[in-house]
């Protein structure tokens, strides 16, 4: 996905396009919001992180504008006013999303990816996987082994939910560092297999049958038994 955040703390700004680039995703800034406004005219992005205050054009007044322009991208409102009355204002000028600060990032990038999928609409893909006793859903970032939570980082999900998507097929290292990390190239690290390892002792941990394989030479798969 491309995102616009618009945001005057550069701090947090910063915090979050490093990220959003980490999560796989492209990620621009603009730090008012008058160069927000006129970047996020151009239409080109799939979601917009908006911060309600903002210097020379506030949040709410961004929104609205772009709303009067007929730019419907979606929009993330982000804003230390987290009273019922504020959340209100910011959804009817134009907003899809609310999120009061402080934020867990992981909450974030689950909202950021949920408009963006609001936005595209039905496409056919399931919103749910489930392999054995373990079940992802898309939607809300819900992981759960045998009806018991499994938190688990944005990366981490990314990568569960790829394996899970291509259950009982072997999915190789390059695929993964195509479809998860959004790498073109080998980074010549073990990035895949310190993550896939972290994967395991929360998924597997515990559990008698193991649902991650390692097939050696090719890669990795997801299967419900042990064969």
């Amino acid at each position: 996905m491309r995102i616009l955040v618009i945001e005057d703390d550069l701090d947090a700004a910063g915090y979050i396009t490093k990220a959003l680039k980490e999560a796989g995703h492209l990620a621009d800034h603009a730090p008012d919001g008058l160069e927000g406004y006129a970047l996020a005219s151009e239409g080109n992005y799939d979601v917009l992180v908006v911060d309600r205050m903002l210097p020379k054009l506030d949040g709410l007044s961004v929104i609205r504008s772009l709303r009067e322009q007929k730019i419907d991208t979606p929009v993330l409102i982000l804003s230390a006013l987290g009273q019922v009355d504020d959340r209100v204002k910011g959804l009817r000028a134009g907003g899809d999303d609310y999120l009061a600060k402080p934020y867990a990032f992981s909450e974030l990038l689950a909202r950021v990816e949920a408009l963006a999928r609001r936005r595209a609409g039905p496409t056919g893909e399931a919103t749910s996987y489930r392999v054995g006793d373990l079940e992802l859903d898309r939607l809300s970032h819900n992981v759960t082994r045998a009806g018991e939570e499994i938190v688990l980082q944005p990366r981490e999900f990314r990568l569960l939910e790829y394996l899970m998507r291509n259950a009982g097929q072997v999915v190789t290292r390059t695929m993964l560092l195509e479809n998860v990390w959004d790498y073109h190239f080998d980074p010549q690290t073990n990035v895949i297999d310190v993550h896939v390892s972290r994967l395991r002792s929360k998924i597997d941990k515990g559990h008698a049958t193991p649902l991650i394989h390692t097939v050696r030479g090719a890669g990795y798969m997801i299967r419900d038994g042990a064969r």
